[in-house]
């Protein structure tokens, strides 16, 4: 039953909400979600409401939040015109599903079968191989209590690694033609396989990356500053989605 997804302690702004419900904060995950949200709405005219978390106080993993992701992350999509209410954790599936429901014309899916894998491949490639590495490098080059050189070694290594594999698709070196999207025919599409790798990449001076280790992913870059001049893309990385 759907009352058992909220408890006393739930926002009262998330136990109403109607329609679709994203509960998020200002991450690279959660950047996702906001990207192509104001994507869908500029594309669609898209509409959902929102509320922040303060994860830095560890709220995600209050009860409450726990109901709705036992995993205790951000972001979290809820969707009210489901009944009772339809709650999606993981943001590469949240992408998923809120194109599943909301991309009716496929502007950041495929409708070919072959190119919507494409899309797949690389959204859970940068899921399983990219983010993680790239998360574990901001832990310990920024947040760890002691600095640890083999941990910090690993994961820049790991995460550099990655960046090469995103160099060698758009540089096209195995095709010998180079991309300005991951997946699709061509020089590709702009998708979620793009709109979920983003938001990560382009913080890699967060991450401790210098822009002569940088320069060794020329078309990375590229694609790095093709996607930041999107209108929707300023939008999902701006203080609209900052706590106030």
């Amino acid at each position: 039953m759907s009352h058992q997804l909220y408890i006393d302690d739930t926002p009262a702004e998330v136990k109403n909400a109607k329609g679709v419900h994203l509960i998020t904060a200002n991450t690279p995950n959660g950047q996702k979600l906001h990207t192509l949200l104001e994507e869908l709405a500029e594309a669609y005219g898209f509409e959902w409401t929102t509320s922040f978390l303060n994860i830095m106080s560890g709220e995600q993993k209050t009860e409450w939040v726990l109901r709705l992701n036992p995993n205790g992350r951000i972001p979290i999509i809820i969707d009210n015109t489901q009944s009772p209410p339809f709650t999606v954790m993981e943001s590469s599936a949240e992408l998923l599903y809120l194109a599943s429901i909301a991309d009716k014309d496929h502007k950041f899916t495929f409708d070919n079968e072959l190119e919507h894998s494409e899309m797949l491949q690389w959204l859970f490639f940068w899921h399983g191989s990219g983010a993680p590495y790239q998360g574990q490098t901001n832990h310990f080059v920024r947040f760890a209590k002691e600095k640890v050189p083999y941990g910090i070694e690993r994961y820049r290594n790991e995460t550099l690694r990655v960046y090469g594999v995103l160099e060698i698709r758009l540089s096209g070196m195995c095709t010998g033609e180079p991309r300005e999207y991951l997946a699709g025919k061509g020089k590709g599409k702009y998708s979620i396989a793009d709109i979920g790798t983003w938001p990560w990449v382009k913080g890699y001076a967060f991450s401790g990356f210098t822009k002569e280790e940088m320069e060794k992913f020329p078309h990375l870059l590229q694609w790095i500053d093709r996607i930041a001049e999107r209108p929707a893309v300023k939008l999902g990385i701006s203080d609209k989605y900052v706590k106030k």
